[in-house]
């Protein structure tokens, strides 16, 4: 049976707590009991009732928590459990650790990191953040970073550097998103209304800057007698020539060329879409390669560095750009492409836009297009070839599709 009597209140002093030696447990009061285990060592324990059910709930060793300590705990727990709450789903929370952004954006960047094909984007990412973020709410807490802590990082850049400020924005929210689903912070991401609070950014150039395609013969022309190293020439004009995209054609490996059917297949983890894609080769294509081949050592790739295990790298591109003058992009070369494909041709857009590697847009149309339309896109390369370099084609290049 229980002992008759009053309840004891702060029944425990700090002497007594320190003197305290025989195993068992001692009632301070409102559930509070210092507990003393047989090896000596002793704790302090809240014994409540929580959504029906007693609990006993560890406030911590008397090393760490003195007596004091201890009461302001147990009140503070019992008015959680009072008002319907769970006071072990408190201590769980105020046991967590929250990272500063610092931390929090290298975890997000380490986790991200494997699912990103392309290197140079993965080292952008973070090294992006380093540089305009960090030195402005790094060592913050994500759970107390807001509004005005985005501002500071968002506006020095906002005008003057407008796309880098717009993916330093979106990476900030992704790595408060990622700190919200791990529960480090609660409420709304205050990206989602900074822009409010920031000037209208000057109309944004989505379109890179591309030589018209009346031009490319006379630059192809150009670069083969430019002054700039025949690997890169070589390179250069095969880009041109595909209609491929820079890394695709830097990274090219000699185990994805056929020369019996005259097909490069890059492999999927190499594109954009994550889909493997054949690139009809034209036969200047082909002539280029044999050339590449002769003149570089024998390694896996057909365009590579000074390192045989390395690709060259884009800035032979754009030197060799510079030199020749034309204010243009090595991308734009495949707008240049395009124009030509829907100016000077009857290609249908389907097979033109897969020459480009562009996925189809209508979800109707690509479900049940399964083929990549290639003997009609060799026609197509080919032509565009033969326009791109002078010289004669075997094909009409105005057909009807």
């Amino acid at each position: 049976m229980k002992p008759m009597g009053r309840h004891p209140d702060r029944a425990l002093s700090a002497a007594k707590v320190r003197v305290l030696s025989k195993q068992g447990r001692y009632a301070d009061g409102n559930g509070l009991y210092l507990v003393v285990d047989p090896s000596g060592a002793k704790r302090w324990m809240l014994r409540t009732v929580v959504h029906g059910r007693r609990r006993d709930i560890g406030l911590g060793g008397v090393q760490l928590v003195s007596l004091a300590e201890a009461r302001e705990m147990a009140v503070r727990y019992r008015k959680i459990a009072r008002s319907g709450g769970d006071p072990l789903a408190e201590k769980r929370k105020a046991q967590i650790v929250v990272p500063t952004f610092r931390e929090a954006a290298r975890t997000v960047h380490a986790e991200h990191r494997a699912a990103w094909r392309n290197e140079k984007h993965a080292a952008q990412w973070l090294q992006s953040l380093t540089q305009h973020a960090f030195p402005h709410i790094g060592d913050c807490r994500v759970d107390l970073i807001d509004t005005p802590d985005v501002l500071k990082v968002l506006s020095p850049i906002w005008l003057t550097k407008p796309e880098t400020a717009r993916r330093i924005k979106q990476r900030i929210g992704t790595v408060l998103d990622w700190a919200k689903a791990c529960r480090f912070r609660e409420g709304e991401n205050p990206i989602d209304g900074v822009s409010k609070a920031l000037p209208k950014q000057p109309d944004r150039k989505n379109h890179f800057a591309a030589l018209p395609y009346p031009d490319v013969p006379q630059f192809i022309a150009t670069l083969r007698a430019s002054e700039a190293g025949e690997p890169a020439r070589l390179a250069f004009e095969y880009l041109i020539l595909t209609a491929a995209r820079t890394s695709e054609v830097l990274n090219a490996a000699w185990n994805e060329i056929d020369f019996d059917s005259s097909t490069w297949t890059i492999p999927a983890s190499r594109m954009k879409a994550n889909q493997e894609h054949r690139v009809p080769l034209p036969p200047r294509c082909i002539e280029i390669l044999r050339r590449a081949r002769e003149i570089s050592s024998k390694g896996d790739l057909v365009f590579p560095g000074r390192s045989l295990n390395k690709p060259m790298s884009n800035m032979v591109f754009l030197m060799a750009l510079r030199r020749m003058g034309p204010p243009i992009t090595v991308h734009g070369f495949r707008s240049a492409f395009r124009d030509w494909a829907a100016e000077r041709t009857n290609f249908s857009r389907e097979v033109c836009e897969l020459a480009l590697a562009h996925s189809i847009g209508n979800k109707v149309e690509a479900a049940y297009r399964r083929g990549d339309l290639f003997e009609k896109r060799r026609e197509l390369m080919a032509t565009w070839a033969a326009f791109a370099t002078n010289a004669p084609a075997e094909v009409i290049s105005i057909r009807t599709a």
